[in-house]
């Protein structure tokens, strides 16, 4: 099972290094919950999880994803990367990122990432609220 599970996240990632919003979203189940623990609720369900997606492809479109590591089982994954990019407001994005994926029958039913938050907001900030802040 091991194998299948490395599959889908095989399947999965090259989704978002094409930032496909639709095929992401489409590996997901019916139900499924994507939360971005950096103060951010949780969506679910299919076209909610799209449109999280694209939003954070029009924040930061370029975004990329460095492969750090990796660790599946039999319905789950865990891995780590380094996330960059440069957001709409010009400012550079490069925060650490973990996954943890649950899997059910082939498809994402659960998928938390943990970002270091405070980095996350700073980076999205406009350059102009960021030089307010230190006056």
């Amino acid at each position: 099972m091991t194998a299948a599970t490395h599959e889908v996240f095989e399947r999965y990632h090259a989704c978002w290094e094409a930032r496909d919003p639709d095929r992401i979203a489409e590996l997901h189940t019916a139900d499924s919950v994507f939360h971005l623990h950096a103060g951010q609720a949780p969506v679910r369900g299919r076209a909610a999880i799209r449109e999280a997606a694209a939003g954070m492809f029009a924040l930061v479109p370029d975004l990329a994803f460095t492969f750090v590591s990796l660790r599946t089982g039999e319905d789950f994954w865990v891995v780590q990367w380094k996330m960059t990019g440069t957001s709409v407001s010009g400012a550079a994005i490069d925060v650490d990122l973990a996954d943890f994926v649950v899997v059910e029958n082939g498809a994402v039913k659960e998928k938390h990432s943990y970002v270091d938050g405070v980095a996350m907001q700073a980076a999205l900030a406009s350059p102009e609220a960021a030089g307010a802040e230190t006056h």
